[in-house]
């Protein structure tokens, strides 16, 4: 790593970056001890909005990782962070999500409805129907705002890529021909509530992800210094082409953590 940079603390994606779907990228536990030991504070971002907070602890635990609750946000929380903003008395809203954006939601004070809704929700939901997408487009063209949890068309497991919330969105969009307001990456929306977390200004906060177009980009948006890693979806070509160039380019976390 460059010496001009002083890093204190990491904001690290999940997928494609700790683990493709069950399987972890490396020596997960070796790596965390490494981070503590280093004095590093970190958070674990992810643009994953269906998995609880608890269900996230309960996975890295099973992979020999623990983290506390207050280090591990999703797009979920950032997406509740941004409705409060807007309507801070919370309120009813229509959701197609799961678990994850569920949960954020009633804890900043939001429910479920289908009718006079202060805005619809939206993130990967495996139950996606054509009547969600019905509901959906009639309440923005009713004049509900529309917000996204994530953009990620696809993501990255064992198998292959399979769809992410992006391409729900995608339908939603096509249909209500309203663009989504986004809270996950590549806003900056939720490296802001990592920094908030953490207490380290963005130039010593590195952002670590898989994904230029997501985890690199909103870490630039936010300030942040950037890590890419080739573990998940994006090559290195494209890494040393993308502009302006991610601060360093590596294998996997672990060859992040070494370069530190």
């Amino acid at each position: 790593m460059p010496p001009a940079l002083d890093i204190r603390a990491l904001v690290l994606d999940m997928d494609g970056v700790l683990w493709h779907d069950t399987q972890p990228i490396g020596n997960l536990p070796a790596v965390f001890d490494k981070i503590r030991a280093r004095g590093l504070k970190l958070v674990l971002a992810t643009n994953n909005a269906v998995k609880t907070i608890a269900a996230f602890q309960a996975k890295l635990a099973g992979m020999g990782v623990a983290v506390e609750p207050d280090e591990i946000i999703n797009s979920a929380m950032a997406t509740a962070h941004l409705l409060r903003q807007r309507f801070p008395d919370g309120g009813p809203v229509y959701i197609i999500g799961e678990d994850g954006i569920r949960t954020a939601l009633l804890n900043a004070g939001f429910y479920e409805a289908e009718d006079n809704v202060r805005a619809v929700v939206a993130g990967l939901d495996r139950q996606f129907s054509f009547n969600k997408l019905y509901t959906a487009t009639r309440l923005i063209r009713q004049g509900a705002p529309f917000y996204g949890t994530n953009p990620d068309r696809t993501f990255p497991t064992p198998q292959g890529l399979t769809p992410g919330a992006g391409s729900i969105l995608a339908a939603i969009e096509a249909a209500s021909e309203t663009t989504p307001i986004i809270a996950g990456k590549p806003s900056p929306t939720l490296f802001e509530v990592a920094l908030e977390r953490l207490g380290t200004a963005p130039e010593y906060t590195l952002a670590v992800g898989d994904r230029l177009e997501t985890d690199i980009l909103g870490g630039q948006r936010a300030g942040c210094r950037t890590a890419l890693v080739l573990s998940g979806v994006t090559t290195r070509n494209q890494g040393e082409a993308w502009t302006p160039r991610p601060d360093l380019i590596a294998n996997d976390l672990t060859e992040v953590v070494e370069m530190l």
